[in-house]
Parts: structure tokens; C-alpha cells; sequence
């Protein structure tokens, strides 16, 4: 008889048998008391017992069993392990008399050591099995392969005898390679496999869609139908539309759709069938047909409620997606973690803050606020509704926060300009041991920028780019440039944007070509801009930046030159607007608007206000009216600028003492920046304006930017 061979793996846990004699589990001879007990009686106590995860209870009743059969000590002994209490579960195992152990009982103990980490006494116990199957090997190499240690389960893969590896166990190999992103050997292997089942195509197909090769899992799915003489499941069916889905591969989905009818899974009956169709007509663009397909459904669970409301929400019709949110509710369908996701990006996508806090009111209710992917969802609703205060709130609140907790609070605050607390925060998520990754970098390097952190932005991006596990993106190398040209040093930004280890794109020279504006840099400005040209020949924001700056300068022949440029080109200028949402309601303004069904009031209070303001000793910038008109009209057009209608609005539609939270699509310019400081003083609100660079908090005449606008 060949001798087994012995195997050392290098330790993650290790587990310490308790040496307190009360924490130890009573000797075998005691499992034996009260022999006129009715066996079966107990028996089916116990069982319950476990079932409802009843372990104290389970366990006395377990020990009033006369000879307890080997499989309610295998059933015991798991409990322990899925409760983590291994070593309870290794005593009860070493009280089993070593002529009742079966294969099974050794088989579940490795397994309860692997459930709890151990892999030290899964080894050794795999040693010491007198007899091993296939289930044995299957069961380690499994267990190595769910916590990334591949080379361990390629070692036991090798070594297991030709006889034992069955198709569960390449499965396992297929799967747990693609688990890990070594798809290139899934693939190898099961080109290898001798044999393959329905698992088999599965696991291959939906390891190369995770895996960022949707197009290469539909073709495999196309040769499973075709050739391998597998029956096809409503699994691979499910995996073959999430392909689809990905790539918007219309024509496949079609196809797939039509084989759920061949195959027997009828879209009406099979819910995860369902909820696939629904999702893959949404990725395509074809609302209309995952609603028919919603509507064939016979029985509708939460999963199929939340494809459909995702499908609106990643199709831009937030209203539609919450009236969907609103309806699970009246049907009594109860919500989960990504329904309430969904409906929160809504509420971001509608910047509805009033509807935002109702769906905070459900889930508290539920009790899922506290949640990782909703608390996750309402931070990042509170930031982008402009209440960082109530974004840090829930992010204290969640349990367990993962990177993306991390990342979202400091994302946030970076876009409030709350550069001190986004520095903490980071150095929190350090110490408690988060990796961080390219968003965290993103996050910490525009909140530099807007706070004006020079030397901080500086050995924030040296500690990032000695970081080996991550790589520096052009997206990282934009918001360098843009700190440093934000902080005057627009020649240093000029010089990292040309030696760049990849080519700088259109961004990073728009970045700078915006700090040439700020701190009227013409010449790196003529340059960047011709960068930017040669690039995309038609960028509006490139034109309008260096036009600005022309007029800044009072170079009038320039600012025509550009103009005039701009019109045979047919380019044509973003025109600013700004928004304010209220009761569900968004109200829309334009520069000088007069379309408001409140025009008349709107423009009497602004008259009320230009009044105030002169008494306050504000006297209008007019190099931000950027033409060469007279001043009485460019304090005019100053003055009727969107965001102002847009707050006046808002003071004339909400309580008075009410904080007001306008939105624009481009950044505020200076002159109503300075306008805005003093309104909030006057009429004693907070204001608070997110502009395309960030949010500005207005209250007492100051701005939470600090001027660094």
C-alpha cells in the first residue's frame, strides 16, 4: 500500500484547545445517561433544535441521547462550526470511538476547521484520515481556493490520486480559478477535463463574464448549446444574460430570451430567469420591454421588484424608479439591501433630498440602515444633496465599513472642500487596516486641491505612487496638475503634465488650462490650449476658458478672434444653468430667465436684494461679465445670473431660517460667489451652491471654501 503523503502548509490561524476544565465538553461516557428515554423523541428534539440554531439547547438534549449515532455527532460537531467554536467541535470528534468514525465524520470535521480558519488542523486531520474520497480532497482544495491560496490548492489537486478526481473536483479547480482572476487557467483546465457537466460550462461561463470577458462566455455558451450534449440550466441561462447584459449584445439576449421558452424555463414562472430578462433589457436601452417582461411574470419576488427598479435608475428615469419603490411597498413586497441602493442613487440622480430621507425613514424602520451597501448608498446621498453632516452621521453608524464606506465619506467631503476632515478620515481608515485604492487617491487629491493643501497634496502622491499595489492613473496625474495649479504653481503643473509616464489627454490639459485662467498665466494658458485643439478640435470648455481669460485681461481682438473661431467650427458655449428642487418638483433657471410662472416676484425681491447688498458695500465685479459693453449693463447681467434667480426663488418657496441647496452646471463665477456671501448674511440662511467643482456653503457672509473658489 503506497504511503499517503504528508502535507505542510504554512499557517493563518491557529486554534488552542481551552484549558478551562469548565469550558470543556463533557467525556462520551456521559452522552449516555437516561437510557429509558425514547431514542426517536430525542432525536427529532435535537434536530429541531438545530434547525432553529438552538446550540445550547441543542447540545443538552444531545447529551441525555443513549449511544448516539455517529451522524448526530457529525451534526453537532458542524453546529460548532458554523457558531466558530471549533474546538468544542474538535473534543466532541476525539470522543467519537474510532470505530464508529466514518469517512463522513472526518470529512465534516476538516470541513468545520477549514469553516473556522484553521487550516493547520484541517492538514493534519487530513493526515490522520485512515481512508480518504474524492469529497476529502475536494473539501481542502475548496477551502484553500475561497481564501486565495491557489499554489496550496494546486499542490492538493496534483497530488490527489487519477481515481478520486471526479468532475466536482475540476469544478471546484474551475471555479475557484476564476474566483481568483486566473482565468487564463480555468480556461487551460477545462480545455483538460476529461469529462464535463452542466457545472462545468456554468462555472466557465460565468468565471469569464466576471472576469471582464462577457464576449468570450457568450461564445462558450454558444458552443455548450451547440456541441457538448449538456442540458442546458436556468443558471447558465442566468449567466448567459448577464454577458449579454454587460456588453449590451442585443441580438444574444434575443436569443438567450428565446431558449428560456426551448429549454422549458419560462420567463413567467422562473424568477431568476425573470429578473435576468428584465435586467438585460434595461442594460439595452429597452425599458419598455422589460416592463412587458415584468408584467408576464406570474409570481413577482423582491429580486425580480429590484431589476426593474434598478433598470430605471441605470436608464436615468428616477421618477419611474422610485414610483416602482413606492410600489413594493404598497404591495407588501419587502425591500432588501439593493432595493433600497437602487432607490437611493434615484434620489442622488434626482437630487431629491426630501424623498432621500423618507427611504432613510424605511430602512431605519427595517432595520438596514446600519447596512454596508445602504448606509454606503446614504452617504453617498446626504453628500451630493449638500449635508455632510448627515453623510458623517450614518457613515459612523455602519457595522462593518468596507473600502467603498471609506471612499464614499471622503469623496464627499472632498467635494464640500472639507480637506482637515478628509485628511482624518483617511488616517482612520489607516489605522484600522482598509487598503485603500485609485478612488481613495482621487478622493484625497481634490480635496488638496479645493482646500489649497499644497505640501500635503505633494506626499500624498509620493505615498501613493511607492505603493506598488496600485497604479497611478491619468486621472491621479489631473488632480495633481490641478493642486498645483490651483495653488499658483502653474509652470511645476505644466512640467508633470509633460513628463507623465503616459500622455497627458484632454483633461489634464483643461485642468491647467483652468489654473492659467485663475491666476492669468497666458502664455502656459496658449500652450495647454493648443494641446487641447489638437486633441479634440471642438472642446467648448477650451474655448470658453482662454476666451475668458482674454477678456480678463481686456484683449478684446482676442476674445472676438475666438469668438469668431468658435462660430465657423460650430462650437457652441454651454449655457449656465441652475436648479432647485422642492417637493419633488425641480424648478429650472437660465440666465436674465423671465419663463417662471413667479417671474414677476422673483425679479422684485432680486431688486430688494441688489438694494441690500449695495447698503452691505458690494460693488459687482465686472471682469466676470467677460464683454466689452458698458458698466451699467454689465452689472446687469451680473445680476441676473441662474444661481441668483434660482435662490431668490427659493427664498420666495421655503420657511423662513430653511438652509437652500441650489445646483448649476457650471462653476459659480466670482462675482456671484462674492454676491451669494453677503445674501446668506442678509436674509439670515445658510445657502448652499454646488457648482460643477464643488459645494459652497454660504452662511453668516463667509463661504466654507474660504474664497479658494
Amino acid at each position: 500500500m503506497p504511503k499517503k503523503p504528508h502535507f505542510s502548509i504554512q499557517p493563518i490561524f491557529t486554534t488552542t484547545q481551552p484549558t478551562n476544565s469548565k469550558c470543556r465538553t463533557p467525556p462520551f461516557t456521559t452522552l449516555l445517561q437516561n437510557p429509558k428515554a425514547s431514542s426517536t423523541s430525542l432525536n427529532s428534539t435535537f434536530l429541531n433544535h438545530l434547525k432553529n440554531q438552538r446550540l445550547d439547547s441543542a447540545r443538552a438534549v444531545f447529551n441525555k441521547i443513549p449511544s448516539p449515532h455517529v451522524s448526530l455527532c457529525t451534526r453537532m460537531l458542524l453546529a460548532y462550526a458554523h457558531n466558530h467554536n471549533l474546538p468544542q467541535a474538535i473534543n466532541l470528534f476525539n470522543q467519537i470511538p474510532s470505530n464508529t468514525k466514518d469517512i463522513i465524520s472526518w470529512n465534516s470535521i476538516i470541513r468545520a476547521s477549514i469553516l473556522c480558519g484553521d487550516f493547520i488542523t484541517a492538514v493534519k486531520l487530513f493526515d490522520e484520515m485512515p481512508h480518504r474520497n474524492s469529497i476529502s480532497w475536494t473539501t481542502m482544495i475548496h477551502g484553500f481556493l475561497s481564501l486565495g491560496r491557489v499554489v496550496d490548492a494546486e499542490t492538493f489537486f496534483r497530488a490527489m490520486p487519477s481515481a478520486d478526481k471526479d468532475v466536482a473536483t475540476w469544478n471546484v479547480m474551475v471555479n475557484g480559478y476564476c474566483n481568483n482572476g486566473r482565468v487564463n487557467d480555468a480556461l487551460r483546465l477545462f480545455s483538460q477535463m476529461p469529462c464535463r457537466d452542466v457545472i462545468s460550462w456554468t462555472s466557465i461561463i460565468a468565471g469569464l463574464d466576471r472576469n471582464g470577458k462577457s464576449s468570450q462566455a457568450l461564445v462558450f455558451l454558444k458552443d455548450m448549446v451547440s456541441c457538448s450534449g449538456v442540458d442546458i440550466s436556468s443558471t447558465t441561462l442566468v449567466c448567459g444574460l448577464s454577458a449579454a447584459a454587460k456588453i449590451s449584445d442585443f441580438n444574444a439576449g434575443i436569443q438567450i430570451h428565446c431558449r428560456t421558452f426551448k429549454f422549458g424555463y419560462c420567463c413567467g414562472f422562473d424568477q431568476f430567469v425573470s429578473a435576468s430578462l428584465v435586467t438585460f433589457y434595461a442594460s439595452c436601452k429597452r425599458m419598455d420591454d422589460a416592463f412587458k417582461v415584468f408584467c408576464e411574470i406570474v409570481c413577482k419576488n423582491v429580486v425580480v421588484w429590484t431589476a426593474l427598479l434598478t433598470g430605471y435608475g441605470l436608464n436615468e428615469k428616477h421618477d419611474d424608479a422610485l414610483e416602482v419603490f413606492g410600489d413594493m411597498m404598497r404591495f407588501c413586497v419587502v425591500p432588501n439591501e439593493s432595493s433600497f441602493t437602487s432607490a437611493l442613487n434615484s434620489c442622488v440622480g434626482l437630487e431629491d433630498l426630501e424623498k432621500g430621507r423618507v427611504i432613510h425613514a424605511v430602512a431605519v424602520k427595517m432595520g438596514l440602515e446600519n447596512g454596508v451597501y445602504v448606509g454606503n448608498s446614504l452617504v453617498v446621498m446626504y453628500s451630493k444633496c449638500g449635508y455632510t453632516g448627515d453623510a458623517l452621521c450614518v457613515f459612523n453608524g455602519i457595522g462593518e465599513k468596507n473600502v467603498v464606506s471609506w471612499n464614499s465619506v471622503i469623496v464627499g467631503c472632498a467635494q464640500h472642500g472639507c480637506g482637515l476632515w478628509t485628511l482624518a478620515l483617511f488616517k482612520q481608515m489607516l489605522m484600522e487596516g482598509v487598503e485603500s485604492d485609485e478612488i481613495t487617491l482621487t478622493g484625497l487629491l481634490s480635496a488638496c486641491s479645493r482646500s489649497g493643501m499644497l505640501q500635503k497634496a505633494r506626499c500624498i502622491f509620493g505615498y501613493f505612487g511607492r505603493k506598488r499595489s496600485m497604479k497611478l492613473t491619468v486621472e491621479h496625474y489631473a488632480c495633481m496638475v490641478d493642486v498645483l495649479g490651483r495653488c499658483g504653481e502653474v509652470e511645476e503643473a505644466e512640467a508633470l503634465a509633460m513628463s507623465m509616464p503616459v500622455e497627458a489627454n484632454s483633461m489634464v490639459w483643461l485642468v491647467l488650462l483652468s489654473a492659467c485662467r485663475m491666476h492669468s498665466n497666458l502664455g502656459v494658458a496658449e500652450r495647454a490650449a493648443k494641446r487641447i485643439f489638437e486633441m479634440e478640435p471642438n472642446c467648448s470648455a477650451a474655448y470658453v476658458l482662454l476666451s475668458n481669460l482674454y477678456a480678463s485681461l481686456r484683449r478684446w481682438s482676442e476674445v472676438a478672434r475666438i469668438r469668431r473661431k468658435m462660430k465657423h467650427n460650430g462650437v457652441v458655449k454651454q449655457p449656465g444653468s441652475s436648479w432647485i428642487t422642492l417637493k419633488g418638483l425641480r424648478h429650472d433657471f437660465l440666465c436674465a430667465d423671465r419663463s417662471h410662472p413667479l417671474t414677476e416676484k422673483i425679479y422684485e425681491k432680486l431688486e430688494w436684494l441688489g438694494v441690500k447688498l449695495k447698503e452691505q458695500g458690494y460693488v459687482p465685479d465686472q471682469q466676470f461679465a467677460l464683454h466689452d459693453v458698458e458698466i451699467e449693463q454689465t452689472e446687469e447681467m451680473l445680476s441676473y445670473h441662474s444661481e441668483r434667480l434660482a435662490i431668490v426663488f427659493g427664498l420666495l418657496s421655503t420657511v423662513e431660517g430653511s438652509t437652500i441647496t441650489i445646483m448649476k452646471n457650471l462653476r459659480v463665477c466670482g462675482d456671484c460667489h462674492n454676491a451669494i456671501k453677503l445674501m446668506a448674511k442678509i436674509v439670515d440662511r445658510e445657502i448652499v451652491v454646488r457648482d460643477s467643482s464643488r459645494f459652497h456653503h454660504f452662511k453668516n457672509g463667509i463661504c466654507s471654501c474660504g474664497d479658494y473658489w
